[in-house]
């Protein structure tokens, strides 16, 4: 059984609630049992103008070297688990399908001479709190990452994973610093430097 941490934001961790998270987040972690794997929920409630309240509920799950982070919201904490399970079920199906399967198949595949190269350790770039606005033109946070080589491909599922908009990664092929990132419209872009243009001609 996964060991599940669980902590509160301004919310007393009743019985009931553990119990409902060890249950619930506890069953969605099963849909991939594979070891190591760790689980940190946090719990929490604020109440906003009029009197009503939001509470939440941020699941991150560490499994091997790969981070999944989802975050659910609810009119109360039952509701923000159930809808928190759900995410984390689909999304280790997801990593499943397009990181373990694809490695297995690789393995048989005379067209790959060599192993995939590790994912990154992305615990590092997890933001439990939302930055404050800031005016525009102020730099309010600045953040160092270490980078690790990997195809468009892999950067692609990390993005996914781990929820964010765009990821930075070194290209395991050329060694330059490319950005992936979601299109407005719809799909993934990538940002390469112009030098690795020039050199691909």
């Amino acid at each position: 059984m996964v060991d599940i941490k669980i902590s509160g934001r301004k919310v007393a961790i009743s019985d009931a609630l553990r119990d409902q998270v060890e249950t619930k987040i506890g069953n969605a972690l099963k849909v991939f049992d594979i070891k190591p794997m760790e689980c940190d929920v946090v719990l929490r409630a604020d109440q906003r103008r009029a009197g009503k309240d939001r509470s939440s509920c941020e699941v991150t799950v560490f499994v091997r070297d790969n981070v999944v982070r989802v975050d659910a919201a609810g009119p109360d904490l039952e509701t923000a688990i159930d809808e928190a399970a759900d995410k984390v079920s689909r999304k280790l199906r997801k990593y499943k399908t397009r990181v373990v399967d694809r490695r297995q198949r690789s393995k048989h595949s005379k067209r790959h001479d060599r192993a995939p190269e590790p994912m990154a350790d992305l615990s590092d770039l997890i933001v439990a709190e939302p930055e404050p606005v800031e005016e525009d033109d102020e730099l309010v946070r600045e953040k160092l990452i270490e980078l690790t080589p990997m195809t468009v491909e892999e950067a692609l599922v990390q993005t996914d994973l781990i929820g964010h908009d765009f990821y930075v990664f070194e290209d395991s092929v050329t060694g330059l610093v490319n950005v992936v990132y979601r299109r407005k419209n719809g799909g993934y872009g990538v940002i390469k430097p112009k030098i690795e243009e020039a050199d691909e001609q």
